[in-house]
């Protein structure tokens, strides 16, 4: 338990490292050149590909940090305590997530549309070109809401389930979706299947982070009761089967409507909205679902804490 609250501390006080040894990244390096070996091997099978390289890459994720910290634990038990401490940081973005979308907004309040806009473009897959300062903060809040689940709470599940093995394979599966998980000619049968299985392994993380963010909007006296009914209500507005969980309930609790038509490499995509326009959406409210953030990511915490007592029981 303790490394789970050192490894969330020191996530909490750094925030998100940027150097070639992050365990995604050597995740998406590996990936990427199992991807190159199996589209050689497979070449008129890429369903089978995609399934056989997501297959490799997750084991290999669980594997090779469960032997190493066993081997670690066998040395020293304090050494073991830090190290799966490190690697559970990791696996946790709660500052991170708050870092990207307040460098967005810093240009917003210099009045830099230009500049917020590029920014954007760094955490968002939509076209930031011509979106105006409410498109702006608007794609930010939906950020941040919908990534509580994927970045944060998920991870901590299974970290609670299994340590920072099974967390570190859960980082592979969300990295091989963002890797693959495109319906473009090149990915639509390779990542079929990163895409599915991601969609699988977020299906119980989602509705757990949508239901603490209800709880987190109480906490912090915002509109705990509309967070409910929106969540409710448009949960599922959203072409993935999870996205619009933790989004409709941030929706909900600060009373704005989310979603909706947004572009795409110049395209339309045009998505249901989430929520209700009670509120013209302003800067505060990217402060607001901040502060959902840490209150939804301290309840994950304990959430974490609880499966990893309740699965030490059971082992016992």
């Amino acid at each position: 338990m303790i490394e789970i609250i050192i490894g969330f501390i020191l996530d909490l006080i750094i925030g998100e490292p940027n150097n070639p040894l992050h365990p995604v990244r050597i995740i998406g390096n590996f990936a990427a050149f199992i991807e190159k070996i199996n589209r050689k091997i497979f070449k008129n099978y890429l369903k089978f590909a995609g399934g056989v390289t997501w297959v490799i890459v997750v084991l290999v994720s669980f594997i090779i940090p469960f032997f190493f910290l066993k081997w670690i634990y066998g040395i020293n038990e304090f050494l073991f305590i830090g190290i799966s401490s490190i690697l559970i940081y990791f696996c946790i973005s709660t500052k991170g997530l708050k870092t990207e979308g307040f460098k967005v907004i810093k240009y917003i309040i210099n009045d830099d549309i230009e500049a917020a806009r590029k920014q954007l473009s760094f955490i968002v897959g939509r076209d930031t070109e011509s979106l105006d300062k409410r498109g702006i903060l608007k794609a930010v809040v939906e950020t941040i809401g919908e990534n509580m689940s994927d970045g944060i709470i998920a991870p901590l599940i299974f970290i609670g389930l299994g340590g920072a093995p099974l967390g570190v394979a859960y980082k592979a599966v969300n990295t091989m979706d963002s890797m693959f998980g495109y319906k473009n000619d090149k990915y639509k049968d390779f990542g079929f299947v990163a895409a599915k299985l991601d969609d699988l392994f977020n299906l119980i993380p989602a509705r757990i982070t949508g239901i603490l963010i209800i709880i987190a909007s109480y906490i912090l006296g915002l509109d705990g009761k509309n967070s409910y009914k929106i969540y409710k209500r448009d949960r599922k507005n959203h072409s993935s089967p999870n996205s619009a969980h933790p989004e409709a309930a941030v929706a909900g609790a600060l009373g704005l409507m989310l979603g909706g038509t947004n572009y795409y490499f110049g395209k339309p995509v045009v998505k249901p909205t989430i929520g209700d326009n009670i509120n013209e959406i302003e800067i505060h409210h990217v402060y607001d679902v901040s502060k959902i953030l840490y209150v939804t990511a301290t309840l994950g915490l304990v959430v974490a804490l609880l499966l990893n007592l309740l699965v030490g029981g059971i082992l016992k």
